[in-house]
């Protein structure tokens, strides 16, 4: 049986490697390579914090909502409050932005450095409750570990 939980700590050092002093090439890596090793994900990007909403960054999947007021979605909410937003069925959650109709779960971490929110990373998958508190743990770590090292403009 697969260890999630180091599996995600093997993917956390493996991000590092992706991060270079200039930020879009450093998220684009980053996104990939989430992409790319984790399964059953239709879609991983982030949303960067810029003049009061959240604007599309760096990602990989189909085309997304270019910009995300503050407490709309699941993004939204999740910079809003600066909270983790781990959905089990995106069909529940009460404002939910379809971007591909074939997400059915989504787990959302904030990128804050002190006081100042840069943005989000956001995953979605076809399955219903495909996220767990071990994915949100790795993942947040994998969060931490982009707000120290990139260069953030």
């Amino acid at each position: 049986m697969i260890d999630k939980a180091k599996t995600l700590k093997s993917l956390a050092e493996e991000v590092r490697e992706f991060i270079d002093d200039d930020l879009i090439s450093s998220l684009s890596n980053v996104s990939a390579v989430l992409k790319q090793s984790l399964t059953d994900i239709n879609w991983v990007g982030f949303y960067l914090y810029k003049n009061g909403e959240l604007v599309l960054g760096p990602f990989q999947g189909l085309p997304a909502c270019t910009r995300i007021k503050l407490g709309r979605g699941v993004c939204g909410k999740s910079a809003e409050t600066r909270r983790p937003v781990r959905v089990r069925d995106v069909h529940e959650f009460k404002d939910h932005i379809v971007c591909d109709s074939n997400s059915r779960s989504e787990m959302v971490l904030p990128l804050v450095k002190g006081d100042h929110l840069l943005g989000v990373l956001d995953l979605d998958s076809p399955s219903v409750d495909r996220f767990d508190s071990v994915d949100q743990a790795g993942l947040e770590a994998i969060a931490e570990i982009l707000v120290d090292n990139i260069p953030w403009n």
